[in-house]
């Protein structure tokens, strides 16, 4: 399988992933042949981009954690959202008005997300952070949520945090967003450039977050400086205390890489998504300026830019499928040639770990029809 946009989904493609709504309910399931009018209709909802199985790519991508796990996870973050922002919105409240005692149940579900999350991810070993899962624009807020989560989990992991530690840094990046609730939707979603005025306004969603999670006996401080801090840079760059280096809280330097992953592997109304080796070489080339080194050293071991199933073209402008990866060396695959203009190529297994003068130039989408 691979994820494809769905502008360049093809009809006659199978769709690979089971793909819900923000209940958790089958949208359309997985297997379906993707006629025009279901690729049309799968736009329809907002969702840019699919896993699919075609002629180039039949491999099972496994998910970090169980799909089940996954839907159950965002369904609870959004009913959390979903309460706060509803009571913040009614004209008889006022913002920060015991908010936190109105949502107490729902911390607790919150709770009981972070701990499933932990044993499924310690139960699996050497988990690997490949694609996403399948995100609408609808429910990105809470997609968004749970992936930051699970990928701060691996880092976390990898960095040999204690349990405990593992329970703060889970916490803090399932509610790292919970600022926007109060961000009205018309900036939150805006698909153009922001004013100066709406940029401030957005900045603030960190300090937000922070305020409203104070009084909250259910949200350790550790977590809630993840809040406040998932936007600071180490060079000074970040916000909304500019703050450097070592005043930066380590969980909330790793919310910051996991955070950044998955946004910017992610179609927004005002940007289309990037591949995840162009967030991988971004993230690697700013460790050590705005992203912790240690973080970073840590991401680029256990993030696959180029997971089984992927679609590449090499530096010789031949596309190859992605048949083996090695954790060791995430950008050196074993692929299979699919395309050439040398047609003798076609077919032949390459190992980029031995072609030292053959590297990937980037993800592609589709094979030139003179194939």
């Amino acid at each position: 399988m691979r994820l494809v946009p769905i502008q360049s989904v093809k009809e006659g493609s199978i769709l690979a992933k089971t793909i819900y709504d923000g209940e958790g309910r089958v949208l359309l399931k997985e297997g379906t042949e993707l006629k025009d009018a279901v690729i049309k209709k799968i736009e329809f909802l907002n969702i840019y981009t699919i896993y699919i199985n075609d002629k180039y790519s039949n491999t099972v991508i496994e998910d970090m954690i169980k799909p089940e796990i996954r839907q159950k996870s965002i369904k609870k973050i959004r009913d959390v959202f979903y309460n706060l922002e509803h009571y913040n919105k009614n004209p008889n409240n006022y913002e920060g008005q015991n908010l936190y005692k109105k949502n107490e149940k729902d911390f607790q579900s919150v709770q009981y997300v972070a701990r499933e999350l932990i044993e499924e991810i310690l139960s699996r070993k050497n988990v690997m952070i490949g694609l996403v899962d399948i995100k609408s624009f609808d429910d990105y807020t809470y997609q968004h949520s749970v992936n930051v989560a699970v990928i701060a989990l691996v880092l976390g992991i990898k960095m040999n945090f204690h349990k405990y530690e593992l329970f703060d840094l889970c916490i803090g990046a399932l509610l790292h967003d919970i600022g926007k609730v109060f961000v009205p939707s018309e900036i939150l979603n805006k698909p153009g450039k922001l004013t100066e005025e709406e940029r401030k306004v957005i900045e603030g969603h960190p300090e937000s977050g922070y305020e409203y999670l104070k009084g909250s006996y259910d949200v350790s401080v550790p977590a809630r400086i993840i809040v406040l801090q998932h936007h600071e840079r180490i060079g000074g760059q970040g916000y909304p205390e500019g703050r450097e280096g070592e005043r930066i809280s380590i969980l909330a330097k790793i919310v910051a890489v996991a955070d950044v992953y998955d946004a910017m592997t992610s179609t927004r109304v005002y940007r289309k998504a990037l591949s995840p080796n162009e967030v991988l070489e971004y993230i690697m080339a700013n460790g050590g300026t705005k992203f912790d080194y240690k973080v970073v050293q840590a991401f680029s071991k256990v993030v696959i830019p180029y997971p089984e199933g992927s679609l590449i073209r090499l530096s010789n402008q031949d596309i190859a499928v992605v048949t083996k990866v090695y954790s060791e060396m995430p950008l050196r695959p074993d692929v299979k040639i699919v395309y050439s203009k040398n047609s003798e190529s076609v077919d032949s297994i390459l190992e980029l770990s031995k072609e030292n003068s053959i590297v990937i130039q980037g993800v592609e989408y589709e094979v030139p029809e003179d194939n």
